[in-house]
């Protein structure tokens, strides 16, 4: 990523005599530099090589999305158990999800570690703010006011640790792989911070369980220090394994490859200040970032307090939990579906897109009609509930990959993290908005929230 990759010395027997860009220029797409790659002379070479150990590398980063997803969406799922157990307040319950966006304010500073100093920095300091966020909400301590403290300074730490594992995907496809791996590595690895979001749904209402008046469970069990302490072995477990993660990538987390995988790899990119200039100034980009923010936003606030949002129609803990679970695993699935039919076949990434928010559309307006059953007269049962949700989750977290390779294909020569970091900013910013708003209106927005997710985005892209 820009002149830190290579000396110019060591990109031009990569590159070929008067096959790389004139000085001062850049590639205008990568598919002008996989172009210029296949043109090279059997003399020269492979125009790059891969490495066995990218799928290695991949596989830790992926592991530290899912634990920050993971730990960012401990508190939602299990809202009710956590007031009973440490006192927690509506607006208590939405700051702890709000910290997650609020760690993106200083994202524009991981962005340029990440252009500056390369991954193996950037990833270190990201797994060691995890570290000890999640070893802050481990402290033992009988103050539960000092204690409610400690956890939201948990949360916020983790919160910062967002914009790396989720800005920086298609860096590391871009460093480490192929261009016919590159759109199916940047899924799974954008993808698993989801999955760890989704998986909180699942592990908190299974392991934690309910006070009474939301789940049939004795009075005995219901006390409120048998939940909390369930509520801690969460929270020691989910310490312990980021603190794995921080070991393996203290041990093995190289910044690039040997070799790159391809001339667009090793090509100069834009300087930070020239990306944003770049960026701010591209129309098109800028209206593909709002079709991605507004939606993609809206919808992982709505899904962080899900929990919160379904009480008023009577809809349990655990049934919340599972309806999480599946939006998003049937997002994940269906998006790296999605990402690896991408790699075969280009020029159609707005036509998948446009298929995904036409359904996204049609059902969150399914969800809202459903939960407004005092005026449609709809059957809220739990399998329309389940359906909707699910489908909605499905449309729009399979979007996420696609979105990303049209963003580094729109701005090519913006380096891949200033560009995912700028739009993913934007996101969290909407996100923020929304649980702000949820913290005084929780329980009117929560029948009306999803019908605005799909149709703005499906606009903006019929008009982009």
């Amino acid at each position: 990523m820009g002149s830190g990759w290579s000396s110019e010395e060591e990109r031009q027997p990569l590159l070929g005599p008067g096959l790389g860009p004139a000085p001062g220029t850049a590639w205008r797409s990568r598919e002008a530099a996989a172009a210029a790659a296949a043109a090279l002379p059997a003399a020269a070479g492979s125009p790059g090589r891969v490495y066995g150990r990218r799928w290695l590398v991949l596989l830790l980063f992926s592991l530290l999305g899912f634990a920050q997803g993971l730990v960012w969406n401990t508190w939602g799922p299990i809202q009710n158990s956590a007031r009973q157990a440490y006192g927690f307040s509506s607006w208590d319950i939405a700051l702890l999800v709000l910290w997650g966006p609020i760690g993106f304010l200083p994202c524009f500073a991981f962005m340029w570690l990440l252009d500056k100093r390369g991954l193996r920095i950037t990833v270190l300091l990201t797994s060691f703010l995890m570290v000890l966020g999640t070893g802050l909400r481990c402290i033992p301590i009988s103050d539960l006011m000092l204690k409610r403290r400690l956890i939201h300074g948990g949360q916020l730490l983790n919160g910062l640790a967002g914009p790396t594992v989720m800005n920086a995907a298609p860096f590391l496809s871009t460093t480490w792989f192929s261009a016919d791996e590159r759109a199916t590595a940047t899924a799974i690895a954008s993808m698993l911070s989801y999955l760890g979001g989704a998986c909180a749904f699942l592990v908190g209402p299974l392991v934690v369980p309910a006070p009474n008046g939301t789940s049939p469970l004795l009075a005995s069990e219901n006390s409120r220090a048998h939940i909390k302490d369930r509520i801690e072995t969460v929270l020691y477990a989910e310490f312990g394994v980021v603190c794995l993660l921080f070991s393996a990538t203290l041990a093995y987390f190289p910044t690039r490859p040997p070799l790159p995988p391809s001339v667009a790899a090793a090509s100069q990119r834009l300087s930070y200040r020239r990306s944003f200039c770049r960026l701010l100034s591209n129309l098109r980009f800028l209206m593909i970032a709002l079709a991605y923010a507004i939606p993609l936003g809206v919808f992982a606030g709505w899904s962080g307090v899900l929990d919160l949002i379904l009480t008023p129609v009577h809809v349990s803990q655990i049934d919340a939990g599972w309806i999480g679970f599946w939006s998003i695993v049937g997002g994940c699935v269906v998006g790296i579906a999605m990402a690896r039919f991408a790699d075969f076949i280009r020029g159609m990434l707005k036509l998948i897109l446009l298929l995904l928010f036409s359904g996204a559309t049609l059902s969150s307006t399914w969800f809202t009609l459903t939960c407004l059953n005092s005026i449609t007269h709809l059957p809220l049962t739990t399998v329309t509930l389940y359906a909707s949700c699910i489908l909605l989750g499905v449309f729009l977290n399979s979007s996420i990959p696609i979105f990303f390779e049209l963003f580094v294909e729109t701005v090519y020569p913006v380096p891949e993290g200033i560009t995912c970091g700028v739009v993913t900013f934007l996101s969290n910013m909407f996100m923020g908005v929304l649980l702000f708003f949820l913290t005084f209106y929780h329980t009117v927005y929560g029948r009306t929230t999803s019908l605005p997710v799909g149709s703005p985005s499906t606009l903006g892209m019929i008009f982009g």
